[in-house]
């Protein structure tokens, strides 16, 4: 071949070989230019398949013009010979770079955001790629990165050639669904990349085998060795960009080649500068507080265990410079036995506290250990023998340590605020830690455990702050999902609330409960976003504050401001259902019903019992015409809340409205009805009912019913879109004006 002259190209060397096609460098006769030719091999010349690939290949790539994507001049055909003419790209695969040892990281993430910005191109043109891998990845002598061989590009709505995906790519760089051979999108090419990086980073491949099969079950099932134990100089912001971009499920991933290209150009000023070590993105340091274990005999200690550990996470969110994982999230790690890397991975954490509690009559004995996520490796560990009152001082002792080995610069103010108590009183410290015990149950017989113990830390010291909140936080949710009516619930949370806040004006969490109070029950929208910001003020890192506050701008009808207050609520608190969940419901309101139900799917993820969200991914689904989804979602939210649960079966009553079945709508509002002579029903899911079957009257008569009773469901009034087909009613608009709502 070489020497010889095919069409106008002079053949000049050979430049690799692979399963389908040869390539070869040559001469343009015409234009005077150096050209790599892509021959099509002899042997696959002959299948059909191998000829539509290759042929597709061309037409694929000859549709971007990028720089960062090779140009593709022609296909042709000529003397039993089929060839692609493409730009010749001089320099070396970054395979047979990455063969001298592993990339710098300012040089590795280079190449990331260049190889982003070419998928980010084919992506919009609706090409996925699907073969991203070293060998296919071109970096010229001027650093330019060329991503090369699109034959296994499929264009969003073109046919599959392959039988099946698990043939398709290279096995060590497929994703888990390529892998699995399901259908495939753009975020394929994302978990490539992920690949790319770490083999760039590591100087290897994540996952390992000695036949393909058994490299595609390692990716489907396994989780690779954490790139920051194999490159310990890594920034956290790089390491994180790996991990996400390499998330087992896709909906866990960049979403875009764009968004991944932004965390990509982020850290790049950071690396090789003298903040290398230090995360280029979100807080400096981050840590989760685990709950302690109890292993004392009687094992009676649960909930000094729980409190102890909770109080450590108050005190360091107090810590400018520090982010510490919610309860929620730290928490549902309780009682499990997954290593300390994955709990940190998880929860995205540089480092993890835990520890144990053991009673010998009046004396306790904790242990406490401050773990490295990165290697596993103890920071620090401490043992304490102490008496029983002596449990405040222990906590001071730990969190100040915490914060040392963390290497935070603590000033005067901080470190008194670090250490603050809220009460002497070691007995009602005890009743407090069982009020927040039971009040973290969630559920009705939890909340009214909670109010006792609450009730009695105050009796025990009528000046304890956060007891009062904690009795807000009870009435607050108590009436939330209808076990009291609004006008028995809120007002007396509002009495503990302000309590709270005379006793003690820097407590985030009262201010956090009056801007609930303001908007769930006095519809006073200007004082609950004033309470909501205050509360934040007073404590960024507070999780519950940035949900309240995501679901009041929805509810206001700003959606922008709802979604990124939501995503920090998630930051703080990833594994929080009700946090996932209640952003869900805020791309719900929004109208960006896909975004909802692949949030909410997420959520159901993590816990597939959790009702409230089959409820709200019904209504997501009926909003999308999917209705037997729906109707299926909605029936499993009844199974697991039980048939007495009136808001659950109300929403079950709205989707069979919308599907049309409205014999069985009828039979939830009989069944609404009867329940009704024994508690507390709200009339605003009713009026959706009613809306849904398209009886406007009816619908009217509830909202004005739920409007008396002060329903919390009201402050929805403005965005919910089972009422559309109501807002052009003059009775609509002055329910708007009368809630303040249409302002």
């Amino acid at each position: 071949m070489i020497g010889r002259t095919i069409s106008h190209y002079r053949v000049i060397a050979k430049l690799g070989e692979g399963g389908m096609g040869v390539v070869y460098k040559a001469e343009d006769t015409k234009l005077m230019r150096p050209v790599a030719l892509k021959f099509l091999l002899p042997q696959a010349f002959e299948n059909v398949e191998h000829r539509e690939r290759f042929i597709r290949e061309a037409q694929t790539a000859a549709v971007l013009d990028h720089p960062n994507i090779c140009t593709i001049f022609e296909i042709d055909e000529k003397d039993d010979l089929i060839f692609i003419a493409m730009a010749y790209v001089e320099g070396p695969s970054l395979k047979e770079k990455i063969k001298s040892g592993p990339l710098a990281a300012d040089e590795a993430l280079e190449i990331a955001a260049q190889v982003a910005q070419g998928l980010d191109a084919a992506h919009k043109h609706g090409i996925v790629h699907r073969d991203i891998k070293s060998t296919n990845i071109m970096v010229t002598p001027e650093n330019q990165v060329k991503i090369m061989d699109f034959g296994l590009a499929k264009a969003a709505g073109g046919v599959e050639i392959s039988k099946t995906t698990r043939s398709v790519g290279t096995a060590a760089y497929m994703s888990p669904e390529q892998g699995r051979g399901a259908k495939v999108d753009h975020r394929t090419d994302i978990w490539s990349l992920g690949v790319v990086m770490y083999e760039m980073l590591a100087g290897e491949l994540p996952f390992k085998g000695e036949y393909d099969a058994a490299v595609v079950y390692s990716l489907v099932n396994e989780d690779p060795v954490p790139i920051g134990e194999l490159r310990p100089d890594l920034p956290d912001a790089v390491r994180r960009i790996v991990e996400r971009a390499m998330e087992k499920s896709p909906e866990d991933r960049f979403q875009t080649a764009a968004e991944m290209l932004t965390s990509l150009r982020s850290p790049l000023k950071w690396v090789g500068s003298e903040r290398l070590g230090r995360s280029a993105v979100g807080p400096e340091k981050s840590i989760a507080v685990l709950p302690f274990a109890d292993v004392s005999r009687g094992r009676e200690l649960e909930y000094l265990c729980d409190g102890i550990a909770e109080e450590i996470i108050g005190a360091l969110t107090r810590v400018e410079g520090i982010r510490v994982v919610a309860r929620t999230s730290a928490f549902s790690f309780k009682g499990k036995s997954e290593d300390i890397r994955t709990i940190a991975r998880k929860l995205n954490v540089d480092a993890v506290l835990e520890g144990s509690v053991r009673k010998a009559e009046n004396r306790l004995r904790i242990t406490v250990q401050l773990i490295n996520a990165r290697d596993g490796y103890h920071l620090w560990s401490e043992r304490y023998d102490r008496q029983m009152e002596d449990v405040f001082a222990i906590q001071d002792e730990i969190t100040l340590a915490i914060v040392n080995k963390l290497k935070i610069t603590l000033l005067g103010g901080e470190r008194a605020a670090l250490v603050k108590r809220y009460t002497e009183d070691f007995e009602a410290y005890n009743l407090y830690l069982k009020g927040r015990y039971f009040w973290n149950k969630r559920t009705e017989t939890g909340y009214l455990k909670s109010l006792e113990y609450f009730r009695q830390a105050i009796e025990k010291d009528p000046t304890y702050a956060i007891a009062y909140a904690g009795i807000a936080d009870s009435y607050d949710l108590l009436g939330w999902y209808g076990y009291l009516a609004p006008q028995e619930a809120f007002p007396r949370a509002r009495a503990a609330a302000e309590k709270a806040r005379e006793l003690d004006a820097t407590l985030a969490e009262a201010f956090a409960s009056l801007g609930w109070i303001s908007a769930n029950y006095d519809w006073n929208w200007a004082a609950a976003e004033r309470e909501y910001k205050k509360a934040l003020s007073l404590n960024p890192s507070y999780a519950t504050a940035h949900q309240w506050y995501s679901e009041f701008l929805t509810y206001m009808g700003r959606h922008d401001e709802s979604i990124a207050e939501g995503h920090k609520a998630q930051e703080l608190d990833p594994l929080s259902l009700i946090i996932n969940n209640d952003v869900g419901q805020v791309y719900y309101f929004a109208r960006r019903y896909d975004e909802a139900i692949a949030q909410l799917r997420k959520t159901l993820e993590m816990d597939p019992d959790f009702a409230v969200a089959h409820f709200l991914l019904a209504l997501a689904l009926a909003q999308k015409s999917l209705y037997d989804e729906a109707i299926e979602e909605a029936q499993k939210a009844m199974t697991l809340a039980g048939e007495e649960d009136t808001l659950i079966l109300s929403q079950l009553g709205i989707i069979y409205a919308l599907s049309g079945k409205e014999n069985k709508a009828r039979q939830v509002l009989d069944k609404l009805d009867e329940l009704s002579g024994e508690k507390y029903v709200s009339p605003f899911p009713v009026a959706l009912v009613h809306a849904g079957l398209g009886e406007s009257d009816n619908a009217f008569e509830w909202l004005e019913k739920a409007c008396e009773s002060r329903d919390h469901w009201v402050e929805t009034l403005r965005v919910h879109p089972v009422l559309d087909g109501l807002r052009g009613d003059e009775r609509y608009l002055r329910l708007l004006l009368g809630t303040g709502l249409g302002s």
